[in-house]
């Protein structure tokens, strides 16, 4: 490279363009059938694809942005070569596309096609020969020719060069060809000797910034040039060379004219506090798709869903997917994008990644003819038939009601319909009296110039005017030139377009900042050095989720938990973490410049919860200065000029683009002479911001960072090659493994606290919202996975199908066995081979299948998915459902992730890892399910021959409901039952009938519950008797239960990941508590504590959010629970003058008080002791008189724990205590020493159990049945 050429790479990204394009057909390679089209041969010969090829581009290459050579052809043709005749349209046609380099830089492509008649005698030749062929095979076909005749058709045209087509032809078919005149006229049809024949042409302008505008005149004024039958001013290669050389990027908030062949054209860029910029018209976006569909498709795009766009109009799939990652500011789409894919790349359709990409539609190609291997997370863009297929479930965006309000009312502003369904620009006041106007007033200015009555702004303006007017010929259409009208029209056109563009952004905007005004409070800043973070990146959490989403309004958290877990947040806030060490990325720089602004200005509540909706109000201001800049010019480049060209090169020749001279355009041409002549306008210099333009901002820190978020590199995804295919799947692979790795690790950590505890906030524990988004995300990886290389598939789900097709499969080698989930009858006596089925995967399958909801198979493979997670079944039933390989081979293509073993079992690996933890996934979810339980009574074993003498009967309870009372057979100790989801399971009812006799007791253990479908066991422990005569005399206990890990009894109350909860008193507590040789080792310091950690449990229940709560009956009334710490309260220094011990209850004591209370009343005498009557002592009277009424035979525990439970629920036990502590008979029952007698320890208590009235206690029905208060 000489001197000259060196100093044009090095300034070559300041330039406007990068590269000029000429794709199309090479003469010399002749016409070469492009075979990854897709098309059938069936079709006419000009009517098929055939191949293009760059056939020009200047420069060779630059630096920064090497040229690829594939990559812009395939992208600049689509669908290659395109013939055509003089009876068909030739309009030529404009659509862009953009191009990303392995740094990540992104480039665009804006490529005007025309036709240009074919000259060349082989071309001709081989084009009628190949229809001649066609006509022959076509008419053989219908006739039903002879297989000799039919074989030769079978031989494809790219299998043999043009030149030995003609030859090909047997002469035996030469009759046939005599019926090809009669085709003649025909769509399809072609004949040399009257048909002309047209081949597309692509002129293309690469350029760093998408100047959409500019460019699409540019190419246009250039193929105007070309195709006018008089030549431009100047040869073209000095437009060309002008526009790759001299014209340069304009600065930020300036704007720049530069000219065209046949006028100025205006280009300008946003500044450094304004929105970046944005040049595809949003209005036409919104109008293809409708107000509510681009909010749908926002939406999806932003939860990173997989989306394709489906259009015929190239364009228009670039302009909707641009308009999508414009509105995402200020987070930046971090996955697969390419708008336009052409047919060899319909590979990547299998990727099993986040992706954004657009496909043609086929001429009266539908829908169903897609085969999409990904579907359950897919959003489907039918652009031509205004329609959005989003996945199930998806979240609504925050205030979206209120958001499309508001993006409505832009619209119509502008005079488009919000519903869409129309191509329609916005519309403009010009009009034709308005273009009388203009040429009026353009006479009135050059008369004032004349008279020397305009000053230096006027006469700028005037300058434009004159120009305008000799582009258009003055008033008057000539040859592919616009009257002046045409010309303002168009510019007005533009300028609407801008604003509208600015306005619809600026509502995005505010809105993202409302979301996350104070996002920066939540990051987490854990690391001292740049390093350090980088090499612990997957282990440091960078932002503080559950307490970003505890101070968010209700509504919103459907759609922000998703949110936060996406890769866009995650770079967003790694940007944040590394603006410690290095420069802040120009667009997080923006937006929190943007949110600095907001808090000056922001005077009211900061509570988030209430913060209600506020419309944009800013974006006046900035659609201002757009206007500003492009009424007038701050800065004019250089004219074209005439290079040192050879005497007779650049000749014109009408409709034929010429064949540049190299020379003259591989390089810049006195670059320092004319580089200096870029004119400035009398505007003062802005001043330099901290904002830096987007290049030369990568530091060696910020390129470490870029590296890591750095998706799959394009170059390589756009190559069509067998070998560049497959390392693209590998990559793919790795990143499916990468992810799973993750995922899981961020599940576990979540689910055991992790997260808290190295933040100091004590206690483990998630919210259920956050779990739910956590496995939402597992199912959707798994689908992506299983999705990955898929070929046959049923349904939308590729997990489901592979299961059908497994059940299929397994199906022909054993006889179905019934689903317990069949029948949702009350009462059900199962088959004891069904329920040992419960663990396999078939059998979920066909639960799966059974169940009462009306689920998608995307549902439907969720729903398995919840099941095998809670039963830690998930890694052991795929890797059963991977064991059939022939299976396997028979769905999947050779580069699918299921068929690499060795990422395979690394994958269920990192699956098997989640069976550390418990979930209620299912459980929790699908709430309306019938469910089968089974119920097992285990006695005593000395006294379990007590269990002949009773009729005992169950009611079970959970979060969602109970049982009903469950009557278990004579002579057996368990039942079956299905009903619907009680979800977790809470407390059981266990008792006798009231008129079992004297000789009905027995002495419980414990109650075993079961759940036949996830696996889980409940332990309910008891240790008393049950009956009259005996212990409390009870006929009826309300047991509290406790989730064991699913396995053998032995393992009852070990818990795998998790702590578990508190269950009924054992037998051994209620022995010491009751035995009255026991209360003098009761201490008075371990009873107090007791009490205040009991009323410590409820108040931190109550202050966690409600998801995240637990099950309030088991710390009313389990181990630890308030009922049994205030029994220890009351038993401390009890008074026994008994010579032979035996339990006693606290309901004993309170029974007396009562009745002393009351006697003492009716008697008058309450003057020795300090009670007054007064209403809480009504209270107490009146609530123990109730609890004894009770017609259900709960004995003296139950009555106490009743008692304790409804003073709790009522707010009055903090009343009674000091009734009961002041009652007379509480001195002669109590030592001296005992705490209820000591007034400062009451007192104590007292206010402890009133912290607990600020709290609405909900008290299970089980609890409170049979009392009426």
């Amino acid at each position: 490279m000489n001197r000259t050429a060196a100093a044009a790479g090095g300034w070559a990204s300041c330039r406007f363009a990068h590269y000029f394009v000429v794709c199309g057909l090479d003469s010399e390679t002749g016409l070469e059938p492009d075979d990854g089209a897709g098309e059938s041969f069936e079709q006419s010969p000009i009517r098929r694809s055939f191949k293009s090829k760059v056939l020009v581009h200047y420069p060779e290459n630059t630096d920064r942005n090497p040229f690829n050579k594939d990559a812009v052809n395939m992208l600049c043709m689509p669908r290659g070569l395109s013939f055509r005749t003089q009876a068909d349209i030739l309009d030529p046609q404009f659509h862009s596309f953009t191009l990303a380099s392995d740094e990540g830089t992104r480039s665009y492509g804006f490529v005007h096609t025309f036709y240009e008649e074919v000259t060349s005698p082989q071309i001709i030749t081989a084009m009628q020969t190949l229809y001649q062929m066609h006509h022959v095979e076509h008419h053989s076909s219908s006739s039903a020719s002879s297989p000799s005749s039919s074989s030769s058709s079978a031989s494809s045209p790219s299998t043999s060069s043009m030149d030995s087509l003609a030859s090909s032809l047997e002469e035996s078919d030469a009759e046939s060809l005599a019926g090809v005149s009669g085709c003649l006229g025909c769509a399809g049809s072609f004949d040399p000797a009257r048909d002309i024949l047209y081949v597309s042409k692509a002129l293309c302008l690469v350029t760093p910034l998408p100047f959409l505008q500019a460019s699409r005149q540019f190419l246009a004024q250039l193929h105007q040039a070309v195709t006018s039958q008089t030549p431009p001013p100047l040869p073209l290669e000095s437009y060309i060379h002008n526009i790759l050389y001299e014209v340069p990027l304009p600065p930020p908030g300036r704007s720049l004219r530069f000219h065209g062949v046949q006028g100025p054209i205006m280009c300008q860029r946003p500044g450094p506090e304004e929105l970046p910029l944005g040049d595809y018209p949003l209005g036409e976006a919104f109008s293809l798709l409708g107000v509510d569909n681009m909010v749908k498709l926002l939406t999806c795009a932003l939860l990173e869903t997989q989306v394709l766009l489906y259009s015929q109009d190239y364009q228009h799939l670039m302009t909707v997917a641009e308009g999508i990652t414009t509105l995402l500011f200020p987070f930046q789409w971090q996955h697969i994008y390419l708008p336009i894919i052409s047919t060899p790349l319909h590979h990547l359709l299998d990727a099993p990644v986040p992706f954004l990409m657009g496909i043609q539609r086929r001429d009266g190609a539908e829908r169903s003819s897609l085969h999409l291997p990904h579907e359950a997370n897919l959003c489907f863009v039918d652009i031509d038939n205004h329609c959005v297929e989003a996945p199930e479930d998806l979240p609504l965006f925050p205030d979206q009601t209120e958001l499309i309000q508001e993006l409505s009312e832009v619209l119509l502003h502008f005079g488009l319909p919000p519903q869409g369904g129309m191509s329609t620009k916005p519309t403009t006041s010009t009009t034709s009296s308005a273009t009388h106007l203009s040429s009026l007033v353009l006479e009135d200015l050059m008369e004032d110039r004349r008279n020397g009555n305009l000053g230096g702004e006027e006469l700028a303006v005037l300058e434009r005017l004159q120009a305008l007017a000799r582009r258009c010929g003055g008033g008057k259409i000539s040859e592919g030139r616009k009257t002046l009208g045409h010309v303002f029209e168009e510019e007005e056109e533009g300028l609407m377009a801008a604003k509208l563009n600015i306005q619809l952004r600026e509502v995005f905007a505010v809105r993202f900042a409302a979301m996350f005004g104070r996002y920066e409070e939540f990051v987490i800043h854990s690391t001292l050095d740049l390093d350090s973070w980088l090499s612990n990146r997957e282990g440091t959490i960078s932002f503080d989720k559950g307490s970003f989403l505890s101070v968010q309004p209700a509504t919103h958290l459907h759609f922000l938990s998703q949110f936060l877990e996406t890769s866009m947040f995650s770079s967003f806030v790694d940007g944040k973490v590394i603006s410690r060490w290095a420069d802040r990325e120009p667009l997080q720089q923006l937006f929190d410049n943007r949110l600095e602004r907001e808090r000056m200005y922001d005077t009211g509540d900061e509570d988030s919860h209430d913060h209600p909706f506020r419309k944009c109000s800013s974006f006046f201001e900035s659609a201002q200065a757009t206007e500003r800049r492009l009424m007038k010019a701050d800065h004019t480049a250089i004219h074209p000029h005439l290079l040192d060209m050879k005497i007779g090169q650049g000749r014109h020749y009408p409709g034929y683009f010429p064949k540049l001279q190299a020379d003259v355009l591989g390089q810049a041409q006195n670059t320092n002479k004319w580089s200096s002549r870029v004119t400035p306008s009398r505007r003062s210099e802005p001043k330099r911001s901290t904002v830096t333009d987007h290049s030369g901002v990568d530091s060696e820190h910020r390129q470490k960072h870029t590296f890591i978020r750095r998706a799959l590199r394009q170059s390589k995804i756009l190559d069509p090659s067998l070998q560049a295919v497959t390392q693209t799947h590998k990559e793919f692979v790795d990143e499916l493994l990468s992810e799973c790795r993750l995922k899981t690790k961020r599940m576990l950590m979540e689910r055991m606290g992790k997260e808290c505890v190295e933040l100091g906030q004590g206690e483990a524990s998630i919210t259920g919202l956050q779990e739910n988004t956590l496995i939402h995300g597992l199912c959707d990886l798994l689908e992506r996975t299983w999705g990955h290389g898929l070929q046959i598939k049923q349904g939308k789900s590729a997990l489901w199908s592979h299961l059908l097709h497994y059940q299929a499969a397994q199906g022909k080698l054993e006889a179905p066995a019934e689903s317990p989930g069949s029948n949702c009858s009350d009462q059900r006596t199962f088959d004891e081979g069904a329920l040992l089925l419960r663990g396999s995967l078939i059998q979920d399958v066909r639960f799966i299948q059974t169940m009462s909801d009306s689920l998608s198979e995307v549902g439907q493979a969720r729903a398995w998915i919840h099941l095998a997670l809670e039963k830690k079944m998930l890694s052991q039933h795929l890797k059963e459902l991977l064991t059939n390989q022939e299976l396997l081979r028979q769905l999947y293509k050779s580069h699918a992730f299921l068929l690499c073993e060795e990422e395979r079992e690394q994958f269920l690996f990192h699956l098997l890892s989640l069976n550390t933890v418990d979930y209620l996934c299912f459980t929790r979810v699908f709430t309306s399910v019938c469910i089968p339980y089974r119920v097992v009574i285990i006695p005593m074993k000395k006294l379990s021959i007590a269990m002949a003498t009773v009729n005992p009967w169950v009611c079970v309870s959970g979060e969602l409901g109970d049982s009903g009372v469950k009557q278990i057979p004579k002579n057996t100790q368990e039942i079956f039952f299905q009903c619907k989801n009680l979800g977790r399971l809470s407390t059981l009812q266990l008792g006798v009938q009231e008129n079992s006799g004297l000789l009905a007791k027995c002495l419980i253990d414990c109650v075993m519950v079961y759940n036949e479908i996830t696996g889980h066991i409940y332990k309910f422990p008891c240790g008393r008797w049950l009956g009259k005569g005996v212990g409390d005399g009870s006929l009826e206990r309300v047991l509290i239960g406790q989730l064991v890990s699913p396995g053998t009894e032995e393992d009852a109350g070990r818990w795998t990941g998790t702590p578990p909860e508190l269950a009924s008193p054992s037998q051994s507590v209620r022995t010491v508590l009751g035995s009255l040789g026991n209360r003098s080792r009761m201490h008075s310091v371990e009873v107090q504590e007791d009490m205040r950690e009991a009323a410590n449990n409820l108040v931190k229940h109550f202050h966690k959010p409600e998801q995240e709560r637990g099950n309030l009956t088991v710390l009313l009334c389990g181990e630890g629970g308030l009922v049994l710490a205030l029994e220890k309260f009351l038993l401390h220094g009890f008074k026994s003058n008994r010579l032979f011990q035996r339990n006693v209850f606290v309901w004993d004591f309170v029974e007396k008080s009562v009745v002393s209370m009351e006697t003492a009343d009716q008697m008058g005498d309450l003057h020795g002791s300090t009670l007054t009557k007064g209403p809480p002592c009504d209270s107490l009277c009146h609530y123990v008189s109730a609890i004894n009424a009770s017609s259900r035979n709960i004995g003296k525990e139950g009555k106490f724990q009743l008692f304790v439970c409804l003073g709790i629920r009522d707010r009055l036990l903090s009343q009674w205590l000091p009734l009961l502590a002041e009652c007379s008979l509480t001195a002669r029952t109590y030592e001296e020493g005992a705490l209820l007698r000591d007034r400062a320890t009451v007192h104590s208590l007292c206010r402890i159990l009133q912290t607990l009235n600020e709290f609405s206690f909900n008290l299970e029905a089980a609890l409170v049945k049979g009392v009426d208060l």
